[in-house]
């Protein structure tokens, strides 16, 4: 529970950075950056615990509203170094989505939940705390774009699920399965793979 605890930590400073990145790439005011990077940091996982019928982890656990504070101070005293914003962005947004979908899978073999379930768990962990980021800040969600993201996150959700059941240690896991989302998500956006489009070069143009 501590290694999981861990990559929880971990996961809410990759995506609260990102959310500073999205917000400072709007102009967006101080409040308006520690608002868009408290929720697309912890966005994810408040709806997985609501539907699950737990306590909400960061009500629980100030450490995750202090990390996402220091996280936000921290991208944002230091962001001329962050250079080329979208691909810092790109970056922290693949290791956010690699760390949440273990958390998210973790919280629904823990809570005794069907496999099915506990793969939507973690895709959800992973990708709607990005989405409300997006909406936010007025962009289409990647997620419902036509570029591979929930897919990385599903593929991780399933290998972490099916290995944890295996000898491996868990340390072993968590790199297996967390490396899997984000060589997917890397080699789809560097080859530029999508899902296929439903809608014809008509429909495409309009």
């Amino acid at each position: 529970m501590k290694l999981i605890l861990l990559i929880d930590i971990l996961g809410t400073i990759a995506f609260a950075i990102s959310g500073v990145l999205s917000a400072l790439n709007k102009r967006l005011d101080p409040f308006g950056i520690l608002i868009i990077a408290f929720v697309a940091a912890v966005g994810g996982g408040t709806l997985r615990d609501i539907l699950i019928d737990v306590p909400v982890a960061w009500m629980r656990n100030l450490t995750f509203v202090y990390v996402i504070f220091c996280s936000t101070i921290f991208a944002v005293i230091f962001r001329k170094r962050l250079n080329y914003i979208r691909r810092s962005l790109f970056l922290f947004d693949t290791i956010g989505i690699a760390l949440y979908t273990i958390v998210g899978v973790e919280k629904g073999i823990a809570a005794g939940f069907h496999p099915i379930i506990c793969v939507a768990l973690g895709t959800m962990t992973a990708c709607f705390g990005g989405v409300i980021r997006d909406i936010l800040c007025n962009e289409i969600p990647i997620i419902f774009r036509k570029e591979i993201y929930a897919t990385a996150c599903i593929l991780g959700a399933i290998a972490y699920f099916l290995l944890h059941y295996s000898p491996i240690t868990e340390n072993f896991i968590v790199i297996i399965s967390g490396s899997i989302v984000i060589v997917v998500r890397l080699l789809a956006v560097y080859y530029k793979l999508s899902l296929p489009s439903i809608y014809t070069k008509e429909e495409m143009k309009n």
